[in-house]
């Protein structure tokens, strides 16, 4: 009978996968030797996987220009960051290796970049694209910025107040993007999107509040969709009405020349993850050059703002499995030494499901069990793959050590955890190592792995001093 664990997985996907295959019943995660990092470092474990961000950023630049090429489509493509899914100095190093820009959504983020500018990593001629609703910090950064050189900073107006609020602080010329308050799906509970202004004020907005003021020049007309780029009626249509309101714009204002489609493209969590990337790619800039076309003014340069996409399959957290208990005839506990809750808070906060598999023992039988976490809280578990509904493992025993990973993690768990902050119940933070290659003379060849730890696990000595002891 084919009852060990590597028969599962074999069974239910197509397997091996690019970042994953198994050597000697143990798991390689982008040709990385899971094990020989845990012994290294022990668990719980975070890991981040630096080259997987350029590869990704490098596919999706890929994708836009044949697409670009494809449609004879005369705009440019520009990737930018979303720096909220994760602010971290590796990722932003990383990122901006690739000839890239910056979407920003704090005040903090203006200081950060700052930071990279100091560095010599961030050019004053990079896009600095500022969304969200902005704080008067956030407008005094973004003036500050603009005063300082940085020549391609866009303020995206989220409500009209912002426009008198730039006004009054503005001592020279500024770019100015507006963002459409698109409709949310008939499932969301409210209609239209908080974000943003409504399609029906934009024009007039541009003509009483915009066109003669002198201090400012309508460059990028912005949209985004909540749920993401996917190949349905409701997203085709939405990205239709906005590019509507860009053409009607774009014959009022010449100097109008950006339109950014912001984030959405999907990340892999779960091992039968099927995208046609290339296919929405083209997709969405036929639809764009057709509109266009259709009333006589000219493609616009295309932005996007991936965060998820950029930085989510780069990272893992690896655990041990303590112990197990049987609570009752049908429920087995495998109790790992950290917390879902604190570690990876989407999968209680949105029930967000990520790839979960095995480390070691792949050549064992598997079972049934359930996760479950180290707080108190009846909330710290794990109990489904994304289409398995269920988690299977291979059978615990004292005898042989058990660890497991949960894949494809690198977007927004350490900012909604509160990274170096208070955890739920005062569970350690755990340990977090960043895993590179070392440049090599053969440009075809991988390089040597290195692993670099970035932050230990946390102690109670920093907890403490944060609660006042």
């Amino acid at each position: 009978m084919k009852n060990k664990y590597i028969d599962l997985i074999q069974q239910t996907y197509e397997f091996p996968q690019d970042e994953f295959e198994v050597e000697d019943g143990e798991l390689f995660f982008n040709n990385i030797d899971l094990m020989e990092i845990i012994k290294q470092y022990g668990t719980p474990l975070r890991i981040t996987y630096l080259p997987k961000i350029s590869q990704n950023i490098q596919k999706a630049k890929r994708w836009f220009n044949v697409a670009m090429a494809k449609a004879d489509y005369e705009g440019d493509y520009h990737y930018c960051y979303c720096t909220k899914s994760s602010h971290f100095s590796f990722t932003l190093e990383e990122v901006l290796k690739n000839d890239t820009h910056i979407e920003t959504s704090s005040a903090f983020d203006l200081n950060i970049i700052d930071a990279l500018y100091e560095q010599g990593i961030f050019d004053k001629e990079n896009y600095i694209i500022c969304n969200g609703f902005k704080k008067i910090p956030y407008i005094e950064n973004i003036v500050n910025a603009i005063h300082n050189g940085f020549i391609n900073t866009i303020p995206v107006l989220d409500n009209k107040m912002e426009l008198d609020q730039l006004d009054s602080m503005l001592d020279t010329k500024c770019k100015l993007g507006i963002r459409i308050a698109s409709e949310e799906e008939p499932r969301f509970e409210f209609y239209t999107s908080r974000l943003g202004i409504r399609y029906n004020d934009i024009v007039p907005f541009y003509l009483e509040k915009i066109k003669n003021n002198p201090k400012f020049e309508l460059k990028m007309l912005h949209m985004f969709i909540n749920t993401g780029i996917e190949d349905t009626a409701y997203y085709w249509n939405e990205l239709l009405k906005c590019v509507n309101v860009y053409c009607e714009l774009k014959k009022l204002a010449p100097e109008l020349d950006s339109f950014n489609i912001g984030g959405g493209f999907p990340i892999k969590n779960k091992l039968s993850f099927s995208y046609d990337y290339e296919y929405m790619a083209e997709e969405i800039i036929a639809q764009i050059k057709t509109m266009c076309n259709r009333n006589g003014v000219k493609e616009p340069d295309i932005f996007t703002e991936f965060g998820s996409y950029t930085v989510g399959e780069s990272s893992a957290i690896l655990f041990s499995i303590l112990n197990q208990k049987r609570q009752n005839d049908r429920e087995l506990w495998n109790m790992i030494d950290s917390s879902f809750m604190t570690t990876l808070p989407d999968t209680w906060a949105i029930n967000q499901q990520f790839i979960l598999l095995a480390i070691n023992n792949w050549d064992k039988e598997y079972e049934r069990v359930f996760l479950g976490g180290q707080t108190c809280d009846s909330h710290d578990y794990y109990n489904s793959e994304a289409n398995l509904n269920a988690v299977f493992l291979p059978k615990f025993s004292l005898d042989t050590p058990q660890y497991i990973g949960l894949f494809h993690t690198g977007a927004y768990q350490e900012s909604i955890g509160g990274y170096g902050g208070i955890q739920h119940c005062l569970i350690p933070a755990p340990k977090h190592v960043i895993i590179y290659r070392e440049q090599t003379e053969n440009s075809e060849e991988e390089g040597e792995i290195v692993t670099k730890l970035f932050g230990k696990e946390q102690s109670y000595k920093s907890m403490l001093k944060t609660l006042g002891y």
